[in-house]
Formats: structure tokens, sequence, C-alpha cells
């Protein structure tokens, strides 16, 4: 034996240094290394910073954030999962991306997992999961939806009431909104719907990611269909009640404000000034159904664990900290992403956020919700957006017939999605 010949204290002294070299040589399992390429900004990463670090201090386990871009959170786990050298134990990423991830085997099944009490939106758990496995956590959602003054309220038409419009129900639909729109007008003497027709207003989004869903069931793979031509001419009448100025209007919280309309659609954030200017004037509310259902773009981020995580049970403690409703409700009202469960509702203090994330919530939880996700085409994302910006103006101002302006606007759709190499949605 080496320390044979070594005195007592030399042998201790051998042996402490022995056992801490071993020590640093030892994986240390404990620490949670959590990727995102969520909250990159400064203000947002360093939010999120301070919540892991008081979650650590009170829980005792070591989380570190790494930041990322996709395509190298991406070269991350695949060398990883190649050298069986797993060192990221939990992700998070948008969930078109972590369907990527777990296309190429990189994600654990979570069927097993359980968070304790919180209730996910059904819609967003439908959505986490990819042939047949659950490959992610509902973690964060953005989206656009309608904002409503409340004296709009007192124009209701016959068979639709003000429940049916704030929770979505299958009376809320698109011709609803048009015999609104048309009472409105007619009784107000001035059109009282809104859309952003402005140049930089996001009018494409709800063309490709509202209507055409809620009528075809898909944003593009019927744009030249039976039930397409159907919703043109439906958005044909619904623009006799659309104010006419709305095609210098990037954002509906102003003409909200000024009260040159009752109704408008835009994205949360684009609506969320009105709110927290008169917040006892507005309610925010799911967006009308079609005849295939309510469609809606959802942006919602998942969170993941790598295959071949050992400490699982503390990465399930982190994810079970992000997704409780204080931490949503932290989230909502410093970075303004909405929650996505349905506890946090009742979490969110009075208020113009309160109002915003109820409608958010309401319309996420719509059992007849057709989730649409924005396509990743690249640089010939403008040309996909332009093409429905050209069919609505071509239909809708210049009167022209949807069978004389789709099918070759189709062509040139589909020419888009097989350029890019991603399957037509």
């Amino acid at each position: 034996m080496v320390f044979t010949t070594l005195k007592g204290g030399d042998f201790m002294r051998k042996y402490f240094v022995l056992f801490l070299i071993l020590m640093l040589l030892v994986p240390i399992f404990g620490k949670v290394n959590f990727g995102s390429t969520q909250m990159t900004p400064a203000a947002e990463r360093e939010f999120l910073l301070n919540q892991l670090a008081a979650f650590s201090k009170s829980s005792g386990i070591d989380v570190g954030l790494i930041n990322f871009e996709y395509p190298d959170l991406l070269s991350r786990l695949e060398a990883e999962h190649k050298t069986n050298k797993i060192t990221i134990n939990l992700v998070a990423d948008l969930q078109a991306n972590l369907y990527n991830f777990a296309a190429e085997g990189l994600l654990a099944d979570l069927s097993d997992i359980q968070i304790p009490g919180v209730t996910f939106l059904s819609t967003l758990e439908k959505y986490s999961t990819f042939k047949n496995q659950k490959v992610f956590i509902p973690w964060l959602q953005a989206t656009y939806a309608m904002a409503i003054n409340k004296k709009a309220f007192e124009y209701l038409p016959a068979g639709l009431s003000k429940d049916d419009v704030i929770n979505g129900t299958e009376k809320w639909t698109y011709k609803a909104l048009i015999n609104w729109a048309q009472k409105l007008m007619v009784e107000t003497k001035t059109p009282q719907l809104g859309f952003p027709l402005g140049p930089k207003g996001l009018w494409h989004r709800f063309l490709h990611g509202y209507i055409y869903p809620s009528y075809t069931g898909f944003q593009a793979a019927k744009f030249d269909s039976d039930e397409a031509y159907t919703m043109w001419r439906d958005l044909q009448v619904l623009f006799n009640y659309v104010h006419p100025a709305c095609t210098t209007w990037d954002s509906m919280d102003q003409p909200l404000l000024r009260n040159e309309v009752m109704i408008a659609w835009d994205h949360t954030a684009r609506l969320k000034q009105a709110i927290v200017e008169r917040p006892n004037d507005f309610v925010v509310v799911p967006v009308p159904r079609g005849p295939e259902g309510r469609g809606y773009i959802l942006v919602m981020a998942g969170l993941a664990i790598p295959k071949g995580v050992q400490n699982v049970d503390e990465v399930v403690k982190v994810i079970e900290f992000l997704t409780s409703p204080e931490t949503q409700v932290a989230i909502l009202q410093n970075v303004g992403f909405f929650p996505v469960v349905k506890e946090a509702s009742n979490a969110i203090p009075e208020g113009a956020l309160k109002i915003l994330a109820q409608g958010v919530l309401n319309q996420s939880s719509a059992p007849d919700s057709i989730i649409a996700t924005i396509p990743g085409l690249g640089s010939k994302g403008g040309e996909f957006t332009e093409t429905y910006r050209n069919a609505f103006t071509r239909i809708v101002f210049y009167k022209e017939s949807p069978a004389s302006v789709l099918p070759d606007l189709a062509k040139k759709l589909k020419g888009i999605f097989e350029e890019v190499g991603v399957p037509i949605q």
C-alpha cells in the first residue's frame, strides 16, 4: 500500500486531498441546467434569473440558465445525445421547435409526469403531444383576441348573449358577428367594427390564422375551396360594417380609446393600452367560430426533458415552479406572456392584466379550438402573408369573385411551401 509508510497526520492529509480530487471528478447530478430560447432579451433574462435564484434558495436545487438560439440548442442536444453525455437537463422552446427535437428522438416521454396543484388548459395539453408521446409541458402562450367596449352589449342581435361572447360558446360565430356589426351600424349610424389594416397592422394574421381555419380547417391547404369561397363571401358582407378608417390603423388600442369602434381584433400587446387606460370600459373575449371551429393563432412555449437526464425528480420540481400559478402571474406581469394553467386566473390582481388574461384563457379553453401556428417559412414569410393581403384587396375592396382570384394564388402558396420544404398547413 502506498500510504503504509506515512505517518498518521500525513496519511490523513493525503487521503483528504485524494477525496477532494475524486469528488471533483464525479458528475454532479443535482444541478439543473436550463437551456432556453425564450426570455433572451436582457430584461426578460434578468427577471427569469431572479425567479430561478429565489427558487434555488428555497428548494436547494441549483438551476443554471443558458440562453440559446434555436439552431445552437438543437446542435447541443444532438451532440449530447450522440455522446450520451447529458448536461442540459431542461429545455424551453416554441412548440414547433420542440416537435422538431422530438422527431429526432431527443426528448423524453413525459406522459407519466404529473404536476400537482394546476390544471393545464385542455387545448394546450392536446398540442403538447407528438406521435402519441407527451413531449413537453405547456409554459407560456401569446395570441390575438377581440376587445369589446361594454356598451356594444346593449346592441346584441337576437339569439346572442353577453355570456356567449365572453365564454366563446357555439353561438358566438362569424355569422353572429356580422349580425351584431350590422345592428351596431344601424343603431349608432357609424361602423363600430375595426381591424388593423394599416401598413404595419397585423391584418394578415387574421386572414391566415383565424378566419381561414375557422371556415376550412386549414391556413393554406384549402386556400382555393368551396369552404374558402363561402368564407370570402361572408367577409365581403362583414366589411360593409367595418370602419373605413381601418386602412390607416396599425394597432387597435387607439381607435378603441378614441371611441371610433366598439369591437376590435388585434394582437393582445396591441390591445393592451386601451385596457390599461380604461379597464372598466372594455372586455377581452375569444374570437368567433366558423363552420369548422374556432381558429386562432397560438404562440406557445413548452418545457421538455431531454432523453438520458438522470435527475428527473429535480427537473420536475423546476417545472412545477415555472408552471405554478404564482410564477405564471409573475411572468404575465413582468414579461407579458399569458398563463397556461386555469388556477392562475384567480391569482391575477384585478385590473387590465386580469381582463386580458381572462379573455386569452377563455379562448384557449374553447373545446372547438383550431390552433394555427405561424408557418416557419424563413425569407418567404413575407410572400406568404402578402398572398392573403392580395386576395383580400382584390375580393373585398375591388369586388372580384373568389373563383377568379384564388386558383392562381393557391398555386403560389403551394409553391412557397414546396420551395422551403415545409408541409403545407
